[in-house]
């Protein structure tokens, strides 16, 4: 037997050749051209010159003959053009591959470093015009700032080096392969490589150079380097640039300019390098995003530099940024757009951190890896925390036990460290990052620790930060995802109880750090449930610093069907080996830009600032919170107004500034001037916060933040309407079936217990809270099937009625159902009574009362309890008073208030990537349902006995057309439009990927009544 050598790119060492130690690489004015644009390219289905890849090339041609000058390519040869940067699989309409999608799985074996030979290979070659002047003095440096993920560089056929580390800058020292005039550029990317066992990142496999490719000249005396490390002291407001500058000594004199501050000062040669102060200074933060423009001038070179303060410090159990404690109100982000994948559009990125700050976005975790550099230049402009993640995941090693994990593994060290040196270097000039972290789910292990350390040396000026190490051995805050609320809540308290991972001493030492949660709520289709109850405990203890949502957006690929209609493709969708659906669809924006429900959640529960009653409800003032880190309200305007019945009686507008941190009581209005509220008028006081100027981020106008309260008003006095024959109702029935509403044709409401499975339904992600307690620390819940597989257990997804009786008079029709399912026991007894009553303005309304009784074999939860009727497709919208303007549940209702709402029926609900619940409306007092956008059918929602109200939803489909779905173009033509009212419905959770529906916001089987009064509009 032979054995092989090993190959290139199975190798572990992360770079070989020309190519340059990392750095920062400000933008300067020594010449650059840019190679972005159209380049040759053809794919091949295996790595040229390897043992297994016989035949991917054509008959004579040598593996690198491709990068020679004058090799002639050729649609014979399977040469066409591909633009750089773009990633090849979404390009040409799949004749260059297809995308794959896997969250914790390797789509190829997991023997590492070895990939398969069936590896697709993406040639690449242009031509270049470089001057005669670069060549005869300094350097050339040839640059990639993103390749996917294993490449080697020719240049005029010579090999340069190779590299890889997907979402990292490499530069070559090109200096001795170029000459005047024409060259030739040649870049081969493998697709599977060593690298990828370190590139699991729950996102899109996208191979290619999908970032710019620049060709840099270096003059005699450039700079090769710089960093200013800006600090900020909070004692004395004083600022200090402390540089460092890489640099031969022909760059020298080096002089530093900062002409807002009045800094002028030149250093004649490297050892003359020393901190300058600067006196004082407005510091940097993510709501003050203060900014200076430096310069830093060579014999050489200007670079220009926008240089924020600010002092980024770890105190006791508090992270600390200027002397103040920092709450991260925080997304998760990657990179990806429907169309071009991680190719970067200042343009859209620009939009989509805007829409962040718009929300009360006030930080981002990079994840998982470092974005493209315009991103963190947009943070520091726009102003955002940011953790920068490493480009590190090994997730797929977990299956087996982490057997095999390279972050333990020696061979694997310099890549890993590689890693890191290429993250901070090139980024680390941001005010905006406050913290380094060292990857993500890639267990544990001394490649880690030594990451850490190598982090500690070059940066002591910002903490390590990394999920992963539970028991807190080389980082420096702790850090968990998914840790339940009751854990969450003994983890910022001082008890010894012990926490995932840890003995009781370990357990100890983490809570003596700052305490973060890098992922915690996850955004999968309807929900995330429980962001207020989070945010409360972090509220309640300083060492919790908030945390990041998983995550910012969908990653749905833009896809047509054969016959021409558009959806957002997932996993599964380009027919992937292996695959994890519908998993990368897991954002609090949708793939098209849409914000989500729970978004807007996320908006309220983590608003700057809180307006609450202060001495009662009726007294007139309030208590203003700035839960702000640096500003205090001035640039705000607070908005009131009282409303009786959703109708505006009152308003007005004032706020006296309120600083950082403080809570001030502002005496808002006089409850005596107010209009008084008539007997069983309902009046709420609904306060806003708005910007009073336009920001960088958003309108003059828009609204920060919102609180609702009930004001007191007198019941109303119990009356009786006069009762009339059911015949003058505008109801029609057919035996005891409901046929029409208001002149049109309508289904008998029908008892409804199932809803359309939402992802987090779907989860079993940390077991049920139903079968392991909560409140047991450390809670790892056992496994339990998804809640939607116990629904089809109890089958609720086919429930059968059965009429038992039916009493019918001219003033009354009663029918009593049983409603069960196949091969159950379990039965709930439904009684029905319509009839009619004439209300105070003369209309007859027609009355159902619906009385829900289960009986005792009912043991598991429900998604819904209320009523489903079926209507005419020319219903297309409602107006509505009660909570709105967007859905709402149980666990996800923070954000809505009580008011007059109106939406049309595509509005009513939200287009997840997989059809599932979504559209319910809480506590209704009021429907006007519309056909042709006009008033068409009434609806007044009574409270029951405990004072409930119920819910309602207006859907084009039915639940159980949408659970049939995988994705909305599945969906059948509608032959109904679908209302459904419920009594109650079941909360919404984190489980796809986090915890249960926290066990009030359950639905229990319960007897539940529903009083319905229809009139025709």
């Amino acid at each position: 037997m032979t054995l092989l050598s090993p190959l290139p790119h199975e190798s572990t060492a992360p770079w070989s050749g020309r190519v340059e130690p990392p750095r920062s690489a400000p933008a300067g004015d020594a010449p650059r051209l840019s190679l972005d644009g159209t380049w040759d390219f053809r794919l091949l289905a295996g790595v040229p010159g390897t043992p297994g890849a016989h035949g991917v090339l054509p008959d004579g041609e040598g593996a690198a003959d491709f990068a020679r000058p004058g090799y002639a390519t050729s649609a014979d040869a399977g040469w066409g053009e591909l633009a750089v940067p773009a990633h090849w699989v979404l390009e040409g309409g799949g004749a260059h591959g297809l995308p794959i999608y896997t969250n914790v799985q390797f789509p190829f074996p997991v023997d590492p470093p070895h990939v398969p030979d069936e590896n697709p290979t993406g040639d690449y070659r242009r031509e270049v015009d470089v001057p005669t002047s670069w060549t005869e003095g300094g350097r050339v440096l040839l640059r990639f700032d993103g390749v996917e993920s294993f490449f080697t560089v020719w240049v005029n056929g010579e090999e340069v080096g190779s590299a890889s580390g997907s979402r990292l800058a490499h530069e070559y020292d090109v200096t001795d392969a170029v000459r005047p005039g024409t060259n030739t550029v040649a870049v081969r990317v493998v697709q599977w490589s060593a690298a990828s066992y370190l590139e699991d990142q729950d996102q899109w496999w996208l191979p290619g150079i999908f970032r710019d490719v620049t060709l840099l000249h270096r003059p005699v005396g450039a700079l090769d380097d710089v960093w200013l490390d800006a600090d900020y002291d909070p004692a004395s407001s004083e600022g200090i640039l402390v540089p460092e500058v890489r640099a031969d000594a022909a760059a020298f004199p080096v002089r530093l300019r900062v002409p807002e501050l009045g800094v002028d000062v030149a250093w004649a040669a490297p050892e003359d390098v020393a901190p300058v102060s600067v006196g004082a200074v407005e510091p940097w933060s993510a709501e003050e995003p203060n900014l200076y423009d430096v310069t830093v001038a060579s014999e050489g070179e200007t670079v220009s530099l926008r240089v924020g303060f600010r002092r980024v410090e770890i105190v006791g159990d508090l992270l600390l940024v200027n002397g103040r404690r920092v709450v991260f109100s925080g997304m998760n982000r990657h990179e990806t757009h429907p169309d071009r994948g991680r190719v970067f559009d200042e343009e859209h990125a620009r939009a989509d951190l805007a829409r962040m700050k718009q929300h009360n976005v006030n930080a981002i975790r990079t994840s998982h890896y470092p974005p493209h550099p315009r991103v963190l230049d947009l943070a520091d402009e726009l102003g955002l925390w940011v953790i920068l993640e490493t480009d590190l995941e090994t997730h797929g090693f977990e299956a087996g036990g982490w057997v095999g994990n390279p972050s333990d593994d020696p061979r694997w060290r310099e890549a890993y460290l590689d890693r890191v040196r290429r993250t901070v270097e090139r980024d680390k000039n941001h005010a905006s990052i406050v913290l380094w972290s060292l990857g993500n789910e890639s267990g544990t292990g001394s490649n880690l620790a030594a990451m850490a350390e190598w982090v500690h040396h070059r940066d002591p000026s910002r903490p390590v930060h990394y999920e992963g190490d539970y028991a807190g051995e080389y980082t420096d805050v702790y850090s968990r995802m998914y840790s339940t609320v009751p854990e969450t809540a003994s983890i910022g308290g001082d008890d010894l109880s012990p926490v995932l991972g840890c003995s009781i001493g370990d357990s100890a030492r983490q809570r003596s750090k700052p305490f973060l949660l890098c992922e915690y709520a996850h955004a999968m289709g309807n929900g995330p449930g429980a962001l207020d109850q989070y945010r409360a405990l972090v509220d309640t203890h300083p060492r919790l610093h908030g945390g990041f949502v998983w995550e910012w957006r969908d990653h749905g690929l833009r896809t047509t069907t054969p016959d021409g209609v558009e959806y957002f493709a997932y996993g599964g969708d380009f027919g992937e080996v292996v695959h994890d659906g519908n998993f990368v669809m897991d954002g609090m924006v949708l793939s098209d830009d849409t914000p989500s429900p729970g978004l807007v959640e996320f908006w309220h529960v983590e608003r700057p600032v809180v307006v609450r009653p202060s001495g009662g409800p009726a007294s007139g003032a309030v208590e203003v919170w700035n839960r702000r880190h640096t500003a205090d309200t001035a640039d705000l305007v607070l908005r009131w107004r009282v409303e009786h019945d959703g109708e505006v009686v009152a308003s007005g507008k004032d706020l006296t500034p309120v600083a950082a941190g403080e809570r001030a009581e502002v005496a808002l209005l006089e409850p005596a001037s107010l209009p008084e509220a008539g007997p069983g008028v309902e009046a709420f006081l609904t306060v806003e916060l708005a910007l009073r100027e336009a920001a960088s981020w958003a309108d003059a106008g828009h609204v920060v933040a919102r609180d609702q309260w009930a004001l007191p008003t007198r019941a109303a006095a119990r009356t009786r309407r006069p009762a009339v024959a059911l015949a003058e109702a505008p109801v029609a029935f057919r035996g005891p079936e409901l046929v029409a509403l208001a002149g049109a044709d309508v289904s008998a409401p029908r008892v409804e217990l199932w809803r359309a499975p939402t992802d987090n339904d779907r989860g079993a992600a940390m077991g049920s809270y139903d079968a392991v307690d909560p409140t047991t620390l450390p809670w790892r819940g056992t496994p339990a099937p998804p809640v939607a597989d116990r629904w089809r257990r109890q089958g609720l997804d086919r429930l059968t009625h059965r009429t038992v009786a039916v009493e019918e008079s001219a003033d009354r029709l009663r029918v009593l159902r049983r409603v069960s399912a196949a091969q159950s026991r379990r039965t709930i007894d439904v009684e029905e009574t319509w009839t009619a009553e004439r209300a105070a303005d003369g209309v007859v309304e027609a009355v159902l009362r619906v009385v829900l009784t289960p009986d005792d074999h009912w043991d598991d939860v429900w998604p819904r309890v209320g009523v489903h009727l079926a209507l005419p497709t020319d219903v297309d919208g409602a107006g509505w008073f009660g909570l709105g303007p967007h859905d709402s549940y149980p666990d996800v209702r923070s954000s809505v208030v009580v008011g007059r709402h109106r939406a049309g029926i595509d509005d009513l609900s939200v287009p997840y990537a997989r059809p599932q619940e979504s559209g319910h409306r809480s506590e209704v007092r009021e429907v006007a349902l519309e056909r042709g956008g006009r008033p068409w059918a009434g609806l007044t929602l009574g409270r029951d006995a405990r004072g409930r109200l119920p819910g309602f939803t207006l859907a084009r489909h039915s639940a159980h057309e949408l659970s049939a779905a995988a994705h909305p173009h599945e969906l059948p033509v509608p032959e109904r439009h679908h209302l459904y009212v419920d009594a109650a419905q079941h909360g919404l959770g984190s489980r796809a990927c986090g915890p249960d529906v926290w066990p009030t916001a359950m639905l229990r089987p319960q007897a539940r009544t529903l009083e319905l009064r229809w009139r025709a509009l």
